[in-house]
């Protein structure tokens, strides 16, 4: 199903998109797809899957965290394209990837999205990546019908905004805070006042799902009632897999998180 697809059906179920954050090979390779099969089957809308790299600028400490370990555990893109392949055969939702941009760089531009396109991975998103040198990138995309999906933060200026709105394919990824990913207690100001700004030049061209630090479902609330079409929630699912616990519980804790993340996307 097409990224946009997801959206306009949710949207007409009043509805905002849940895309939970894994990271490939996190806690490892094997239960990663079991991983992902469970959010998405729990109520995870879009799952973005992480490919692991030694120097996430953009992550804060529990995902660098889960970055180390991935590849400490032997993870790498062949790999993440296999665990990504097993989750497609068990679902038509849409997968999206959490890429830096010297993963496809080293790989071959060409080769990652043909692979995207292989494996069904509809979209990518590259934190450290410019618009302003996207268009090699993006031609590339297209021409495997494959999604780019930008970020913009609370310092993005109208100007530039309006470049990624011209620009920008399946949604828009709006950083909510000024800083790395990481889960918080409670939202700043900043993000409602962002979102506000976003939408009022966006409007309803392209979707606007909001991440960094989302953890709670008031949280959730708060900002699809402010007019976000989503919510991105990566840290706090690590922390649960962070705990002492076995497999089955890690789980069955992560399904009683998704579901109850979920539930509050509805309006």
């Amino acid at each position: 199903m097409k990224i946009t697809d997801t959206f306009r059906i949710l949207k007409g179920m009043k509805e905002g998109a849940f895309i939970p954050y894994i990271t490939a090979g996190y806690p490892n390779p094997e239960f990663t797809s079991k991983l992902g099969r469970t959010i998405l089957d729990k109520g995870g809308d879009i799952l973005e899957i992480g490919i692991p790299f030694s120097d996430p600028i953009a992550d804060g400490t529990t995902l660098q965290s889960g970055h180390e370990r991935a590849l400490k555990a032997g993870m790498n893109i062949k790999k993440t394209f296999s665990v990504v392949e097993d989750i497609r055969q068990h679902t038509a939702k849409p997968l999206v990837f959490m890429s830096y941009y010297n993963i496809p760089l080293q790989y071959g531009l060409k080769s990652f999205f043909k692979r995207m396109e292989d494996t069904g991975v509809e979209g990518v998103i590259f934190p450290d990546l410019p618009v302003e040198e996207s268009n090699v990138v993006i031609d590339i995309a297209n021409k495997y019908e494959r999604e780019i999906i930008f970020l913009v933060a609370p310092t993005t200026t109208e100007k530039r905004l309006q470049k990624i709105k011209s620009l920008s394919m399946g949604f828009i990824y709006l950083v909510s805070v000024l800083g790395v990913t990481g889960a918080r207690q409670s939202l700043e100001n900043i993000t409602l006042e962002t979102l506000t700004n976003v939408k009022q030049v966006i409007g309803d061209k392209i979707p606007v799902s909001v991440g960094f630090g989302i953890s709670k479902p008031n949280h959730v609330k708060e900002v699809i009632n402010a007019g976000a079409d989503g919510v991105i929630v990566g840290s706090a699912i690590v922390d649960l897999l962070l705990r002492d616990t076995d497999e089955k519980t890690k789980l069955e804790d992560i399904s009683k998180y998704i579901t109850l993340m979920k539930t509050a996307t509805r309006k």
